[in-house]
């Protein structure tokens, strides 16, 4: 009687959408801590041109970038999900978890070649004399030690158990919570930036303040973005003044709410 033998499950199509998931935390990472917490560049810092060079269009882009990133999140669970089958193997765990670093790692890898160095949109820092060192310092920091995790995980991968459902499920979890995570305002102060629509003039606009009973602490040079204490009204009323952003809003995916005056 001839033997049934059973084939071995895919490994290698939810490994792929592991690899998609850890690179789009990575560039969860790079958007939150360097765009929004420390506030090193924003996306399109380095590029020339006053219309580019405005504020508008750097909180504009970086709340972009954010979106991009969780779209692609969601392909990788879109795959992940679609090959949910091949988790089952032996050291599968270890596997996916390794996939998921060794596309963290890639990310650091694209974005300081491609965006930093060949197309030079941003650096890591642009406020500093020699930024090249900042770039190497970033993918040894946050680069390498992910690619060793990728490849110590691989070659541990026989240690492991069938698991990989309950990776994916916790890189699955860590996806969709850096999403909302990028759009939160900042924790502590009163302050809310509001961006108002080009041309509205600084009258109209701390008008506008006055109308929710807010009070201006800080306004550009245009005096259509202003930084406000709001009143007891929602500053979410402003928008029927003339408001384009709000920094409560998750509109720019939180970008807005972490621009420093």
């Amino acid at each position: 009687m001839a033997s049934v033998t059973t084939a071995e499950p895919r490994v290698g199509a939810p490994r792929a959408g592991a690899w998609v998931l850890g690179f789009a935390l990575g560039g969860f990472v790079d958007g939150i801590l360097l765009h929004q917490v420390l506030q090193w560049h924003h996306l399109l810092s380095l590029v020339p041109g006053e219309a580019l060079r405005d504020i508008r269009a750097q909180i504009l882009a970086d709340g972009a970038f954010h979106v991009g990133m969780y779209a692609i999140a969601m392909v990788g669970l879109w795959m992940l999900w679609r090959r949910r089958g091949g988790f089952s193997g032996t050291g599968e765990d270890r596997r996916v978890a390794a996939a998921a670093a060794y596309g963290f790692a890639l990310w650091q890898a694209v974005d300081t070649v491609v965006f930093h160095w060949l197309i030079g949109i941003h650096r890591i820092r642009v406020d500093v004399d020699n930024p090249l060192v900042w770039d190497i310092g970033w993918l040894v920091v946050f680069g390498g030690p992910s690619l060793l995790l990728g490849l110590w995980l691989d070659r541990t991968a026989h240690r492991g158990g069938t698991g990989g459902g309950r990776v994916a499920g916790a890189l699955a979890l860590a996806a969709l919570v850096a999403g909302p995570a990028a759009a939160l305002p900042p924790r502590g102060g009163e302050t809310v930036l509001v961006l108002f629509r080009e041309g509205l003039g600084p009258q109209a606009a701390f008008a506008a303040v006055a109308a929710i009973d807010g009070r201006v602490v800080w306004a550009d040079p245009s005096g259509e973005l202003l930084a406000i204490v709001p009143g007891d009204a929602s500053p979410l009323r402003l928008l029927a003044h003339g408001a384009l952003l709000i920094g409560t809003s998750p509109a720019t995916a939180g970008c807005l709410a972490f621009t420093r005056t």
